[in-house]
């Protein structure tokens, strides 16, 4: 019939706020260009504001800026925290708070209702990590395990460079061989927020990716022979090898090396960074190796075990060494009192 509406023809998106909407584009530009935050970053904070102008304009008749006050967002935050974690909740919150703040900084707010909220209480979670002895096994794993000479070579350096390096996953994915300086025994590292940062090359990561290197042409597309000529690490046919497929092999060298199937390349970072910390290095040294631009940061990554607490409280405290003069003095006989 003339007129009828075709039932499969999509619903028309919901009008939305051109105002809000114009807003958020220009806060999304300035967190990529002026802030360079990572596109992750960008399209997290992004979903998390549409989430808040669509509560909005649920609460508001005339939904605008200056409409969201402090018992709004409250609210807003109330009911999502009945369905996220606490760490969620306040990536959320982090979300409102940069927004609000970018609005008070280019003076299109009169005040910044997000100032007055309070953070979420969260427990801290420290990544799982190795001991020494572990970390060496999951390194010598590949020499073990069923694969071509060219995976084995590939993949022993990959786990030495992520593990002797503390790099992050992504940054490992992301290097290019004009990166790499095996004469130096260094990596320019491209990190969070596109820092650059020159991170060592451990004796064994750089005999490693020497001995990858020369293997490196033999990864080619199986039928047409390409490669990508940048990248640092390739698949076997011939691309740069992604942050999924890493994952993978860490996982398998992990259950292989030490029976840890649920390894993560986070904790072979968090395990360089513990056994550098053990060792002696300085958390400075160790907060620039990681590329972490706040030295808290640095100090939640690294774990000292008890031992090693310990054995420098009783070096370094005065009462730790009259108290050890006195546990070496015998013990007088004589009546108790």
């Amino acid at each position: 019939m003339a007129g009828a509406r075709n039932d499969q023809t999509p619903d028309p998106p919901p009008a939305v706020d051109d105002a809000l909407e114009k807003l958020l584009g220009r806060f999304v530009t300035y967190l990529a260009a002026e802030r360079r935050a990572s596109q992750h970053t960008v399209l997290a904070y992004g979903s998390d504001l549409r989430a808040l102008f669509r509560y909005v304009r649920t609460k508001r008749e005339h939904p605008d800026v200056e409409a969201i006050d402090k018992l709004l967002l409250r609210s807003f935050l109330a009911e999502l925290a009945r369905k996220v974690s606490p760490g969620t909740l306040s990536r959320k919150l982090a979300s409102v708070r940069a927004f609000f703040g970018w609005l008070e900084r280019e003076t299109l707010v009169r005040r910044n209702p997000a100032s007055e909220l309070a953070s979420p209480k969260l427990r801290r979670k420290l990544p799982r990590f190795l001991g020494a002895a572990a970390a060496a096994e999951v390194m010598e794993a590949p020499a073990v395990a069923a694969v071509t000479e060219i995976e084995r070579a590939r993949d022993t350096a990959l786990l030495e460079v992520l593990y002797g390096s503390g790099l992050r996953v992504s940054e490992l994915v992301g290097l290019d061989i004009a990166e790499v300086e095996l004469a130096e025994g260094s990596l320019r590292v491209l990190g969070k927020g596109k820092k650059e940062r020159i991170v060592p090359l451990g004796a064994k990561a750089k005999a490693a990716l020497e001995h990858y290197l020369e293997k490196r042409p033999e990864l080619r597309h199986p039928k047409t022979g390409a490669q990508d000529g940048e990248a640092l690490f390739l698949s076997r046919t011939g691309g740069r090898l992604g942050v999924r497929r890493v994952q993978t092999l860490v996982q398998r060298y992990g259950g292989l090396g030490a029976g840890r199937g649920d390894l993560h390349p986070h904790a072979l970072r968090h395990s360089c960074a513990t056994h550098l910390l053990e060792g002696g290095a300085d958390l400075r040294a160790i907060q620039e190796l990681l590329g972490h631009s706040s030295l808290a940061t640095t100090q939640r990554y690294t774990h000292v075990s008890l031992d090693q607490l310990m054995a420098v409280y009783d070096r370094a405290h005065p009462m730790a060494r009259v108290a050890q003069g006195a546990r070496k003095r015998p013990r007088r006989a004589g009546r108790r009192v």
